[in-house]
Order: structure tokens, then C-alpha cells, then sequence
């Protein structure tokens, strides 16, 4: 979907300035967030990618809080959402009705390790790839209602495979709970000046993962 998150190429934020230094979190409160929100992929209430278009639907106003204020946000609409709370237990912060089992249950400590490390979302592959490397490719021009990971400045525009990944979860299907529908994934090198027009650094390239069907032969 078009939303605030999209920013490459907008302008007015500002200058990036990273920390390179001091505390990941800026309040107890911020690792909490992060901590539930790892919890409830683990027990399989959503996926990362139902997680990210979560975010995506906050209006602005809200999605240009600081990070976790995001989560956080995300978080109370998609436990509503999901089934996994009501709007007055939100309001209340603590439960008032009974709970909804998650489809993998608890975990226990155990099981910390395996919650805390990401998993791999490479698939078999069922199908030969469409691009090899060094093919020259039009990111399309589309224009989705729901969730997808073709940013907007490179659509429309034409660059070249640097790089063949493999099969994995299309992040499209599976935001809108359609299932993993595995899609080859491709690195794109776009020139800058194609992106940005004359004014951009010569020696600038940017280099974009786009799943199959975000391409078409140029």
C-alpha cells in the first residue's frame, strides 16, 4: 500500500542520524513491547508480514511516533483485530473475558532460544526462475490497497538482477492471511539518476529485493 511508511525519496524528515551508541531502549516500557510482540509470532497469533501491514494502516499522525510507539499502536489494534482481546480490555489493560487459545499454544522457557531467532522463510522451489542474473527487469507500477515489499520510487523504473535468491514467502499473500504462495526473490540494481533524475550522485546505485511478480523483462 502508498502510506507514510513508504519514505524513500520524501522529503522533508530531515537528515539520518543513527546512534551507534548507548541503551536499545530508551524505556523499560520499549522492550516490553518488543518482547510481547516476539511472543505473539512465536505462538502463531500473526506472521511478521500480518505484523508490518499492521503498522502500515496507522495514520500519520501516529506512525511518526518513535519506533516502539508503533509497536505499540500495532500491537493493541492487532490483538483487537485477531481475536485476541476486546477494545475494553485494551482500554482497561488487563483482561475481562476469556482468552483465545493461539494456534501453537504456550511456550515454555525452554523453547527461549527458538522464539528469540528468527526463522527461515526459504521455500522448495516448484518452479523455474523467470530471471538470471544480469537480465534487465521493469519494477511494475503497481499500486496495492494491502501490504507489499516493492517500494515506491523504484516502480516503473527499469534496472538490472545482480542477484537470484531462491523461493520465498511472498510477503503479499501472507499479510493478508492467503497463505505463503512462494515467489523466486531477485537482488535489482537501479541506477541513482534513473531514480532521482540529474541531480543525483553519478556513482549512486541502488540495489532493491523484489519478489517475481513485482518484475517484468525490460
Amino acid at each position: 500500500m502508498n502510506g507514510i511508511h513508504d519514505m524513500g525519496g520524501m522529503d522533508g524528515f530531515g537528515p539520518v542520524d543513527p546512534v551507534e551508541t548507548g541503551s536499545v531502549f530508551h524505556a523499560a516500557w520499549e522492550g516490553d513491547v518488543m518482547a510481547i510482540s516476539r511472543v505473539m509470532g512465536a505462538i502463531g497469533a500473526w506472521n511478521i508480514d500480518q505484523g508490518r501491514y499492521g503498522i502500515e494502516m496507522l495514520p500519520p499522525h501516529l506512525y511518526l511516533k518513535s519506533y516502539y510507539r508503533r509497536w505499540l499502536e500495532r500491537f493493541e489494534r492487532a490483538m483487537v483485530a485477531y481475536g485476541y482481546a476486546d477494545a475494553d480490555e485494551i482500554a482497561a489493560g488487563h483482561a475481562l473475558h476469556p482468552g483465545k487459545t493461539p494456534p501453537r499454544g504456550k511456550f515454555t522457557l525452554a523453547e527461549i532460544d527458538r522464539i528469540t531467532r528468527r526463522g527461515t522463510f526459504t521455500r522448495p522451489e516448484t518452479t523455474a526462475a523467470r530471471f538470471v542474473t544480469g537480465d534487465r527487469v521493469l519494477a511494475r507500477n503497481m499500486h496495492p490497497r494491502t501490504h507489499t515489499r516493492l517500494p515506491r520510487y523504484v516502480r516503473g523504473h527499469v534496472g538490472v538482477v545482480e542477484r537470484v535468491h531462491g523461493c520465498h514467502v511472498f510477503p503479499d499473500t501472507a499479510a493478508m492471511g492467503q497463505g505463503e504462495n512462494p515467489q523466486w526473490l531477485y537482488t535489482v540494481r537501479f541506477e541513482g539518476r534513473d531514480l532521482w533524475g540529474t541531480d543525483a550522485d553519478p556513482t549512486l546505485k541502488v540495489s532493491v529485493e523484489a519478489f517475481e511478480p513485482y518484475l517484468d523483462a525490460a
